[in-house]
């Protein structure tokens, strides 16, 4: 394969490094939540957030308040969107069905979709409101119809943001927290004198959030490793370097490590798109924090074939991947690890994260290999269950069990069986026969 780097981001094992200092960090401070729980949380508000309110949570009245000082056009565009999201959230519901079926005469087997009983939902704001991550975590948790729904978002400039609760509040929050970073996800997962822990965490975050969702797993769910944006372009000469550029550009502005990758097999483009993106750089209004996220963390990558740009794709599974080439259905047939596709030039990944419908919370750090992003399955666990109907059917399978345990040395599990084939073998199946 021929692979040409024409920029290169850092060196991975920088990128370790940073990893491990956050990892230290964010266990240190978990361990303070859970040993102080209110105190803690309150202590680091102030110190990263100067945010230290009676109350974290807002009452109904600071909700009404909140959401009356949203213009109008805003509310109907935030409205707008939820609804986008909860039409393809319902679509997904209606996909997983409860099944059962009866495998063997007698023998019946069935799973039920049970939602989650409680859900954290995490919305970042602390840079910049997310309104839209409302949408995605809590909108689509009540879609699948949780019983209890707290969502967590941090101060904005020192209040809580309109739209942000807003939001929360359409999509049908219990129980709302102005609260941000491991302070939030770690009180939601331990609990506190004050707030009751939950069950799951889901949405996204900076590296610090990421990490505590990553460190409290186990403990409670959490629906993927989502932690800062990346973004690819797959793109061949049917399209230009202002378009390339601005969809790079686009996501790198969220913070300043925020990998943005121009994969392509034309020379031309990707000289151009680099040429293109230091224009950008210098008229666009976040370039302090898309500049040093493109310095540190951005690539172009050079292919023959458009063969070797899907393999390269899929080797490095990122987070949203922009397909503008001459066949994007041909990418969407074989590539298997991203975390969303956005296919053509008339799309692109700022129509996910805001509007169109897809959900935006997705696998970062390669976790694309093995998880899709959040979703209304998410929010559901599918249990089995079982049931024997007839004698006949209690024998056999009997039978064949209790062989099958002592296969593995296990006599307790053999005589769970033997004594189904005893009572309920009617001669058919004999005892010694099981028991052998």
């Amino acid at each position: 394969m021929a692979i040409e780097y024409l920029k290169r981001g850092k060196p991975e094992a920088e990128r370790s490094e940073d990893d491990a200092k956050v990892r230290s960090i964010v266990e240190g401070t978990l361990a303070e939540i859970e040993a102080r729980g209110d105190a803690a949380v309150r202590d680091l508000s102030e110190k990263f957030d100067n945010y230290a309110p009676q109350s974290f949570r807002l009452s109904a009245s600071d909700i009404e308040a909140l959401m009356n000082s949203v213009s109008t056009r805003d509310m109907e565009d935030l409205k707008f969107a939820q609804e986008q999201v909860r039409k393809f959230a319902k679509a997904q519901r209606a996909s997983m069905v409860d099944i059962e079926v009866e495998t063997m005469p007698g023998v019946i087997l069935g799973h039920k979709n049970i939602p989650v009983q409680s859900v954290g939902c995490y919305v970042p704001g602390g840079k910049f409101p997310m309104v839209a991550s409302a949408h995605m975590s809590v909108a689509t948790a009540s879609v699948a119809e949780v019983p209890r729904i707290i969502a967590a978002t941090p101060p904005f400039k020192g209040a809580p943001n309109p739209a942000v609760i807003a939001a929360m509040h359409l999509g049908g929050a219990h129980e709302i927290y102005v609260l941000g970073g491991i302070q939030a996800v770690g009180a939601m997962a331990l609990g506190t004198e004050t707030i009751d822990p939950v069950h799951m965490l889901v949405g996204p975050g900076n590296a610090f959030v990421a990490e505590a969702k990553r460190q409290l797993f186990g403990r409670v769910g959490i629906d993927l490793f989502a932690g800062p944006t990346e973004t690819m372009v797959i793109a061949d000469e049917t399209v230009d370097a202002e378009l390339c550029a601005t969809d790079l550009l686009g996501q790198a502005e969220h913070g300043y490590n925020s990998p943005a990758v121009l994969v392509t097999n034309s020379r031309k483009l990707a000289t151009e798109t680099l040429s293109e993106i230091d224009r950008l750089l210098k008229i666009l209004p976040t370039a302090d924090t898309a500049s040093k996220s493109w310095e540190d963390y951005g690539e172009v990558i050079l292919c023959d074939s458009y063969d070797e740009m899907l393999a390269v794709a899929d080797d490095i599974a990122s987070e949203h991947v922009q397909v503008m080439t001459d066949r994007d259905d041909w990418f969407l047939e074989n590539m298997t690890c991203y975390g969303a596709l956005f296919l053509g030039a008339r799309t692109n990944v700022a129509n996910g994260d805001k509007v169109i419908g897809t959900n935006h919370t997705l696998p970062t750090k390669k976790a694309g290999r093995y998880t899709g992003g959040l979703w209304v399955g998410k929010f559901l666990k599918t249990h089995s269950y079982q049931k024997v109907l007839t004698d006949e059917a209690a024998a056999e399978v009997g039978a064949y069990c209790s062989r099958l345990c002592l296969l593995e040395g296990f006599v307790g599990h053999a005589e769970q069986a033997n004594i189904r084939v005893r009572r309920y073998g009617g001669g058919n199946v004999p005892y010694g026969e099981a028991a052998e």
